[in-house]
C-alpha cells in the first residue's frame, strides 16, 4: 500500500516525459513558432519573418482557426519588418485588448484562438497600423482561394462575369485560354429551375442558356476586351441558335454583374454593330446576373478531355 503513491508518481512523470518528448518531435519550427507566439503571446523576430516581405495578392487567416483576417489590397510596408495592415477583412474577428506589459501601454489585437500582435495610431493618412506576426498567420494566394474554401474573398482581387455564346464548351475552352483570365467555368444561368441538370437544360424549358463563368484579373484584361472575344467567338445576330444548336439555351446573353458592367456591355454592344461584322444586328440580350449553377464535371475542360471537338472559333474582327 505504501508503494502505491510511489507508483502513481512515476506513472505521472513518465506521461508528462513521454507527452514532452512527442510534441517536441512532432512539432515543426514553424508549428513551435505560431504555438509560441498565438498562445503565449511572444514575438517573432523583425525582418526575419514570412510576410513582412510579402508582395503576392491574397488573404491572411489566422493560423489557428483559418478565419479570413487582413487583405493584401490593406497590406503595406511599415519599415518595421513585420506584416502590416491599415485595417482587417472584418473588424468583428479582432479583439483589441489593452496590454501594460513591458512597462508600456499598448493594444494588443487578437481573436478567439490567437495572439496576432498589436494596432498603432501611426499608419497611413493617420489612421491604424494593425503590426502583425506572421507566425499567427497563414496566407491564401488569391489564385488558390477557390480551392482552399475561400471562394467569397475571390471579388477582393479578381472580377467575375457570365457570358452565354452557344455551346459552352468552346466558349469556356477560348476564354480559358486567354492571358489574365483566372478561371472559366461551364454552367446554366438565366433560368428559373434551380440546380438544373444538363438533359433538363437540353429540352429549352428551364429559362437557363448554357454560360460560362469567367474570372479574370482587371490588372491584367479589361472587362471590354473580354467582351471583345466574347462577339468573335460567336455569332450575336442568331436568334435562340448558334450554328447547328438550335432552342433558347443557345441563345446570346450578357450578364452583367453591376451597373459599369452593364455600361459597359452596352456601350461594347453598339460598337459591335457599328462595325457591320455581318447583316444583321447582335440580339444579344444584356441582363442582370441572378444566378449561376455549374455544369457537371464532365462538361468542364470538354475540349481539353475530347481534343478532336471544336465548336467555336475566334473570328478577326
Amino acid at each position: 500500500m505504501k508503494q502505491k503513491p510511489k507508483v502513481i508518481l512515476m506513472l505521472f512523470f513518465t506521461i508528462l516525459i513521454v507527452s514532452f518528448l512527442i510534441n517536441g518531435v512532432t512539432m515543426t519550427k514553424e508549428e513551435k513558432l505560431t504555438e509560441y507566439v498565438t498562445k503565449q503571446g511572444g514575438t517573432e523576430k523583425a525582418f526575419d519573418n514570412a510576410y513582412w516581405d510579402n508582395y503576392e495578392t491574397g488573404i491572411y487567416v489566422d493560423a489557428n482557426t483559418g478565419k479570413p483576417l487582413f487583405s493584401s489590397l490593406d497590406k503595406y510596408d511599415s519599415g518595421t519588418g513585420w506584416p502590416s495592415f491599415t485595417k482587417p477583412i472584418d473588424e468583428s474577428l479582432i479583439e483589441r485588448v489593452e496590454d501594460n506589459s513591458l512597462g508600456m501601454q499598448r493594444i494588443e489585437i487578437r481573436t478567439n484562438e490567437s495572439h496576432l500582435g498589436h494596432v498603432f495610431d501611426d499608419g497611413p493618412n493617420g489612421g491604424d497600423r494593425f503590426c502583425t506576426n506572421s507566425a499567427a498567420l497563414r496566407f491564401i494566394a488569391s489564385k488558390d482561394l477557390e480551392k482552399e474554401g475561400y471562394g467569397e474573398y475571390i471579388p477582393l482581387f479578381y472580377e467575375e462575369t457570365v457570358l452565354a455564346g452557344g455551346c459552352f464548351w468552346g466558349v469556356e475552352t477560348i476564354l480559358e485560354e486567354t492571358g489574365g483570365v483566372i478561371s472559366a467555368v461551364s454552367g446554366y444561368s438565366g433560368g428559373h429551375v434551380e440546380n438544373p441538370t444538363y438533359q433538363q437544360v437540353l429540352t429549352g424549358k428551364t429559362g437557363h442558356a448554357e454560360s460560362v463563368l469567367v474570372t479574370f484579373d482587371p490588372n491584367i484584361i479589361s472587362y471590354s476586351e473580354i467582351l471583345n472575344l466574347f462577339w468573335r467567338l460567336h455569332d450575336p445576330t442568331q436568334l435562340n441558335k448558334q450554328g447547328p444548336d438550335v432552342g433558347t439555351q443557345y441563345r446570346s446573353v450578357i450578364f452583367y454583374m453591376n451597373e459599369e458592367q452593364k455600361q459597359i456591355a452596352e456601350q461594347s454592344k453598339n460598337e459591335f454593330d457599328v462595325k457591320k461584322i455581318f447583316d444583321k444586328p447582335a440580339v444579344t440580350e444584356i441582363v442582370a446576373f441572378e444566378k449561376f449553377y455549374p455544369a457537371e464535371e464532365y462538361h468542364q475542360d470538354y475540349s481539353e478531355k475530347n481534343p478532336s471537338y471544336v465548336c467555336h472559333a475566334l473570328r478577326e474582327e
